[in-house]
């Protein structure tokens, strides 16, 4: 029988929100989750079983021995110096960007990173059997019960250092983020125009698909890969109503053709 965890949730945002319900939904006891503010905490208790809300970081008397940060990166520092924790605790948290020495000056026994390579919402549910963990630990122990909750999980985990983190991080934002951005641009253009922007899924699917299939450099086309000025310059000139937008096309369409 695999390992079953009781663990304490420290924050109410996305990756908290999801991560709760599909531990629980793994076998794991959520026993506490802790919110600064208390009616998010409740919020988030009430989708689970029986789970505790809170608004102290005093966790002396909890009988949770996985304790998981899902705070903002720039809270991460200060939770885990305020946190009272019993002993042999395991204290992870789940940012792709901040290095595992954030958790050493906590009063946990042993610390690690169970980072989630996932953009989440909370309208959207999530399959955690397709999203990689990227996990690290200095104890041998805590990486292999971090990979036992993957496991759980049925999610791929891999053992990645926090400078190799932070590249993949990075990579992450211009994959997800920055081409999510990109789709909101056209479809601010669509909308400008009065037009219906779901003229462009299908060539937004099949692009995506393309990249994943051929990879980026052989799938990429447009007027940029083929040098064509005429098009480029007629294309930037439309978008002169907006001095921004223009210069992001001028800049990435320059790019585009430096890396062809």
């Amino acid at each position: 029988m695999d390992m079953k965890f009781t663990i304490a949730i420290i924050g109410t945002g996305n990756v908290a929100w999801h991560l709760s319900s599909a531990l629980e939904n793994a076998g794991h006891e959520i026993l506490e989750v802790y919110g600064r503010d208390i009616q998010k905490a409740r919020q988030l208790s009430s989708r689970l079983y029986a789970t505790e809300p809170q608004d102290h970081l005093d966790f002396t008397e909890s009988k949770a021995n996985l304790f998981i940060i899902a705070v903002s990166d720039q809270a991460i520092a200060q939770v885990a110096e305020a946190v009272l924790l019993p002993e042999r605790s395991i204290l992870v948290h789940t940012s792709g960007t901040m290095p595992l020495d954030i958790l050493s000056y906590s009063s946990a026994d042993f610390t690690g990173i169970l980072y989630p390579l996932q953009g989440f919402s909370k309208s959207r549910e999530v399959s955690f059997e397709e999203v990689p963990f990227l996990l690290e630990s200095e104890d041998k122990e805590t990486l292999k019960n971090l990979k036992k909750l993957c496991k759980s999980l049925k999610a791929p985990s891999h053992e990645i250092r926090s400078k190799d983190r932070r590249s993949i991080h990075v990579a992450a934002v211009f994959a997800a983020n920055f081409t999510n951005h990109m789709v909101f641009m056209a479809e601010s253009i669509m909308k400008r125009q009065g037009l219906d922007f779901d003229i462009l899924k299908p060539l937004i699917i099949e692009q995506m698909n393309k990249t994943l299939l051929l990879g980026a450099s052989d799938a990429q086309t447009g007027p940029a890969v083929r040098n064509d000025i005429n098009t480029l310059e007629n294309h930037h000139d439309y978008l002169s109503y907006n001095e921004q937008l223009a210069e992001i096309y001028r800049n990435i369409s320059q790019d585009i053709m430096d890396s062809h």
